[in-house]
């Protein structure tokens, strides 16, 4: 189907809102992982942090309840379906906002934290496989990247409410201490809550995954939300394609391990360590206390992290109006490429002490090269990858190590930092693009415009080649 006659068999209108109303799962992921940037100033202020091990906990806690988010998120999507599940997310969300804000203590703020990372890792994997489900081929990176766009726009919301609250609270006083150190953060954390309650009611408008409903041997509600998508010429050839794709697959997580399926395996691992190895956390939590290591004022640090936030967004964009056109692997080898370079450019700054605008401008670079790049398109390709039957299973397994993998960044940057000094550190995180570069033009196969069901059938088709091979 090409693009034109296939935008004439859609509801698009129909499609986008659904998809919009699913990303902010997105948004809200990315404004509970960044609310800690320029947050933690205060907050390790306010509860006398002094030791960097426990700072960095306190910043990545809440990275521990996204692994197990990430790690039940496939069970749950399986047992209950996606949308009822991006609904207890919603709770989780709701829940771990208010409970931040009003934390007493290290101890109870951490586990407030971490609640909300279970929505976050959870959300992280059913938002964009719900959209890859409900979406045609030759649309579905474009609507599965609308999730990435929302996480930018979360992670720009939370720097920009973070630069608005420090700015309103920057000469107040409560008592002898600074405003901004007594409360200031709690408002950071507690605005949240109401978008996680709006996500919530929007839920409850959107249907389930056309898939998960074949899957439950619902083929009449299936045909139902197909309709909406779509003419019944494509509801027809989809529910086909599906409900042949169901009957091939057995249904278990150890079918990741059968040939054909462990390269599947490798692929969706290996792409979310790269995503997050290459760097991009240690600027998204840290990069105001980057800015202020590179010489800069608070003030100047609070915008220069609202000026990261804006390149994400807006590069975004060109990540979206490209992968479909370009494809996968091109947009990953070339902002891959691209961040190796302006980490370089870092690390040389860092270590030759020409500092200040140097490094703002690197990291833009950087930043702006892995939001047209890893940061959509890594989401899109784990999203595709997998058999219909295993998806959300499979996906928790490429997620989870996502997770891991950004828990094990954002905890050890700031030892890391001390005892390798910047330009160690983003030294390091440089040659992780390089090896990015290396797997994706060595490995990772090209999916654009393809159905999930010919994906499928491509990976079996070369496990029975090797195999036939071997005989």
């Amino acid at each position: 189907m090409t693009e034109h006659s296939g935008r004439a068999s859609v509801h698009l209108r129909y499609l986008v809102i659904v998809a919009l109303v699913a990303a902010i799962g997105g948004l809200l992921f990315g404004y509970d992982t960044a609310v800690i940037n320029g947050a933690n100033v205060f907050l390790r202020a306010h509860f006398d942090i002094a030791d960097d091990a426990v700072y960095g906990w306190v910043c990545s806690s809440a990275l521990v309840g996204c692994i197990l988010g990430a790690a039940v998120a496939g069970f749950l999507g399986d047992s209950v379906g996606r949308r009822r599940s991006l609904l207890i997310c919603a709770i989780l969300y709701t829940v771990s906002a208010v409970g931040s804000a009003l934390a007493t203590g290290v101890s109870e703020f951490v586990i407030y934290r971490i609640v909300g990372g279970v929505g976050v890792g959870a959300a992280s994997m059913l938002s964009p496989i719900y959209i890859a489900e409900i979406s045609p081929a030759f649309l579905r990176g474009r609507l599965v990247s609308l999730n990435q766009l929302a996480i930018v726009v979360g992670i720009l919301l939370a720097f920009f409410a973070n630069y608005f609250i420090q700015s309103y609270g920057h000469d107040r006083l409560v008592g002898q201490q600074a405003w901004n150190v007594v409360s200031g953060w709690r408002w950071m954390f507690g605005s949240e809550s109401f978008v996680a309650l709006a996500f919530f009611g929007l839920l409850l408008l959107v249907p389930n995954s056309p898939r998960f409903l074949m899957a439950r041997g619902k083929e009449k509600e299936a045909r139902v939300v197909l309709s909406k998508v779509a003419v019944p010429a494509y509801v027809d050839r989809q529910i086909d394609e599906i409900a042949a794709a169901l009957r091939e697959e057995p249904g278990t997580l150890q079918d990741l391990l059968r040939p054909g399926m462990k390269i599947v395996l490798l692929i969706g691992v290996a792409l979310a360590i790269f995503q997050q190895w290459t760097g991009i956390n240690a600027i998204m939590y840290y990069s105001t206390n980057i800015f202020e290591q590179a010489g800069f004022s608070g003030d100047v640090a609070f915008a220069s992290s609202v000026a990261v936030g804006l390149t994400n967004l807006v590069m975004t964009f060109v990540g979206i109006a490209l992968v479909d056109r370009l494809g996968r692997k091109p947009l990953l080898i070339a902002g891959a490429s691209v961040q190796a370079v302006a980490l370089t450019a870092v690390a040389v700054a860092f270590a030759s002490d020409a500092q200040g605008w140097w490094v703002l401008v690197s990291v833009l670079a950087y930043v702006g090269a892995f939001s047209a790049s890893l940061g959509p398109v890594v989401w899109v390709v784990i999203s595709e990858i997998f058999p219909t039957k295993i998806r959300a299973r499979a996906m928790s397994v490429a997620t989870l190590a996502l997770w891991t993998a950004c828990y094990l960044l954002s905890q050890t940057f700031p030892m890391l930092a001390k005892a390798l000094t910047p330009a160690g550190v983003f030294g390091c995180y440089a040659c992780m693009c390089v090896l990015c570069v290396v797997f994706v033009a060595k490995v990772l196969p090209e999916t654009k415009g393809r159905s999930l069901e010919d994906i499928e059938k491509t990976w079996l088709h070369d496990a029975g080649r090797r195999s036939d091979g071997a005989m």
